[in-house]
């Protein structure tokens, strides 16, 4: 019997492993950075197209590779980071497995050109789907560029499954500013269809945080620094007053490599608890120096997932080196009831050295003069004392007093026969109608066939999130306009999408003034949006469109009126008055489809009579 087992084609390896590698455009942006750091470059500049679906170029000024090298690179488990398999345990470049190029040429054409510094002449080679169209000598500047052109141009599948462009190039820009953040000391350009993105010279690590995220994120940054024996902790916090709905601000880096884990993720969260709101993320930009050998990192071709050798103290260290932050800038107040708060030194002037107190001299002064001074006395004040309130009584006769508490018992034994005459029967029937509130959460109405109970958060949402619909779709919705403009700060990557959004936010109501490359000033908002309410919409707006904007407008806009209606809504703990209670019911069954929220969630339910007799039967 023959046997079956056969060994697989360089190219056919080549496109299985490029399935872990190489998902999408973002994941060879992350593979050429990180090459382009191992290199040593201090100038890397990354050009994109389409979103990396056409173009992906990385051109750094790094050490460059000779000819050899040159065609070594693409071949798989090439490396020149590791030699031996105990050099795993003491990393100190971004790759170590020799995949990434050689699963990045056999599903795209790619050009490289590169060149030593002490070479005349460089190397230009042309690959297609891992076959070597052409190799020959180039002049060209020192360093490496890499062209990857026509991603999945042979698994079309893959290709098909990629999302939208604005989706593709939302992931890009994540893994360049995880690049970025990692290495200040660099110089990163980056361009999107001929236009600049981002121009990061060379500083340090507060300038390059404000420099990618903009707005007010220098004033929400509280620096973190700790050091013991097994851990170096450095970086910034955000302060909780600038904790946003999204997870877009919060980064980890192990020996400047970026990681993601739940596990120290949660630290920073225990330190934060009991001063955010529910559901809040807070801003976070945490370096974590280890020693390599006690950190493995060969967990997962992307190289995200690392595992520590004691999880446990790292999260006891960095949970009260974040505390002990947010407590040193007073950013939480400390509860001491010993302490005299007034012999607390602001901030402020901690580090300020005291100023030598003036000494003033009256010169004329002379103790033995017999000129003394007139000196006027004035005498004390005494208050004049007010006749009290029982003084107004006295003379009067008392017999009225007693006649009055004799009529006020007469009343009070024939207060059944005053109640009923205080009472028509039309008004017995309007307290029939009345609405109560339960909880602060329910709203009861009665009905004949028994009482319908209503949610008034998913009724709030079902009655804002028709009229957001309607106006932005029959007609344009009236705003209130500002009597002082607002400015909202955001990001890069934030005010791109609202950019997008533009006209169907002034379908809502939105006003925009002026749109910069930090902020938008908003002159009106839609009636029932509030000043402090208007960075709130607009930030979950932006959190519930991370997956992308929806290509058709009617899908645009039923997400956008969903986001608003859920943002607005009256929260549960709200109380409520009677005449808001009636309102909210009313509108609720004047909606088209009144049962369930914009989510597919019941607003109401209805409980008969029948229902309510059948719980007291035995």
């Amino acid at each position: 019997m023959s046997s079956i087992i056969q060994l697989l084609p360089d190219h056919v390896a080549n496109q299985i492993a490029a399935g872990e590698v190489v998902q999408r455009p973002a994941s060879v942006v992350k593979e050429l950075l990180e090459n382009a750091v191992d290199a040593k470059a201090t100038d890397i500049k990354l050009i994109i197209k389409d979103a990396g679906k056409s173009l992906v170029q990385v051109i750094d000024n790094g050490v460059g590779m000779n000819i050899t090298d040159a065609r070594m690179c693409f071949e798989r488990h090439a490396t020149s980071k590791i030699r031996q398999a105990e050099d795993l345990f003491s990393l100190h470049t971004k790759g170590f497995r020799g995949e990434a190029l050689a699963s990045i040429a056999a599903i795209a054409h790619v050009e490289m050109k590169t060149r030593q510094d002490q070479e005349e002449l460089g190397t230009h080679i042309i690959i297609e789907g891992s076959k070597f169209v052409s190799q020959e000598p180039s002049v060209l500047p020192k360093g490496t560029s890499f062209s990857v052109k026509n991603l999945f141009f042979n698994i079309p599948a893959r290709r098909n499954f990629l999302k939208s462009e604005t989706v593709e190039f939302r992931h890009i820009v994540d893994e360049f500013q995880r690049v970025v953040l990692a290495h200040p000391n660099i110089h990163f350009t980056f361009y999107h269809n001929g236009s600049e993105m981002f121009n990061l010279p060379q500083s340090n690590l507060r300038q390059r945080i404000v420099t990618i995220f903009a707005g007010k994120t220098n004033e929400k940054l509280v620096p973190c620094n700790e050091e013991t024996d097994i851990l170096k902790v450095t970086g910034f916090v955000g302060k909780p007053e600038y904790a946003k709905k999204s997870r877009s601000e919060q980064f980890f880096f192990v020996n400047n490599r970026f990681i993601k884990s739940g596990y120290l993720h949660h630290a920073v969260m225990a330190a934060y608890e009991g001063i955010l709101p529910v559901g809040a993320q807070p801003s976070y930009f945490l370096y974590l120096d280890v020693p390599p050998n006690t950190i493995d990192i060969n967990i997962h071709p992307t190289k995200t997932e690392i595992k520590f050798d004691d999880e446990q103290a790292l999260y006891a260290i960095l949970r009260s080196t974040i505390k002990h932050s947010l407590g040193q800038f007073n950013v939480v107040p400390a509860l001491d009831f010993d302490r005299d708060s007034n012999l607390d030194t602001p901030y402020d002037f901690k580090d300020k050295e005291a100023s030598t107190p003036t000494i003033q001299v009256d010169r004329s002064y002379n103790p033995f003069s017999n000129d003394k001074p007139n000196k006027t006395y004035t005498p004390p004040y005494y208050p004049k004392k007010e006749a009290s309130w029982e003084s107004l009584y006295i003379g009067t006769n008392q017999a009225s007093e007693i006649e009055i508490d004799a009529t006020s018992i007469v009343n009070f034994e024939n207060d059944e026969e005053i109640t009923a005459s205080l009472f028509d029967e039309n008004n017995e029937e309007k307290q029939g109608n009345r609405t109560y509130q339960i909880h602060r959460k329910y709203i009861v109405n009665p009905i004949k066939s028994g009482m319908v109970i209503v949610n008034q958060h998913r009724a709030h949402q079902r009655i804002l999130y028709e009229q957001f619909l309607t106006n932005m779709t029959v007609h344009q919705a009236c705003s209130q306009q500002l009597l002082f403009p607002l400015n909202l700060y955001f990001s890069t990557a934030e005010l791109e999408l609202i950019e997008e959004l533009k006209q169907s936010l002034v379908n809502t109501g939105f006003v925009f003034e002026e749109t910069t490359q930090e902020y938008i000033v908003l002159s009106g908002l839609p009636a029932n949006v509030s000043e402090k309410e208007a960075s709130l919409v607009l930030e979950h707006l932006i959190s519930d469109l991370q997956d992308g904007i929806p290509e058709n407008s009617f899908s645009q806009n039923d997400t956008i009126a969903r986001s608003m209606a859920k943002s607005l809504a009256i929260k549960t703990g709200t109380f409520l008055t009677e005449k808001e209670q009636e309102n909210l019911v009313n509108g609720l069954f004047a909606c088209k489809e009144p049962n369930t929220t914009p989510f597919q969630k019941p607003t109401f339910i209805t409980m008969r009579v029948e229902d309510i007799d059948r719980k007291f039967t035995l």
